[in-house]
């Protein structure tokens, strides 16, 4: 378990790092985006904030996943924009749905194997 844990963890991490260094020093043209999803992202562009938001999250979330330092909080922190990115896959982009299914499924793995340090979150206090 530990091994496969190490495994997704590092993948995880390099690809989060990989897109939002991408993002930040514009490594990658922008793919060309029809239909829904450009009005979608034309509204998240005008938004201005939202975006970079969004990959600095998944920059310091890749770091800690690579360094392997914080990833407890850095699984928390993450798990809002993975949901986001499966949604917007899901209803607007469905051609890029096994990516973003498989970033999800990486996360809740994640998320699985440190369940021990998880479990006050859930703890009943009465």
């Amino acid at each position: 378990m530990k091994i496969a844990t190490l495994i997704v963890r590092s993948l995880l991490g390099i690809l989060f790092l990989f897109t939002s260094v991408s993002y930040f020093l514009h490594l990658n043209p922008e793919p060309a985006s029809t239909g829904d999803f450009k009005a979608f992202q034309v509204g998240l562009v005008a938004s201005t904030y939202l975006i970079p938001l969004a990959k600095s999250i998944e920059l310091l979330c890749g770091l800690s996943f690579v360094t392997g330092k914080f990833t407890t909080l850095a699984n928390i922190i993450i798990f809002p924009v993975i949901i986001n990115i499966l949604l917007i896959n899901y209803f607007l982009t469905p051609e890029n749905l096994p990516i973003a299914i498989g970033v999800f499924l990486a996360n809740i793995f994640l998320i699985y194997s440190h369940w021990e340090n998880y479990k006050g979150l859930f703890k009943m206090n009465g």
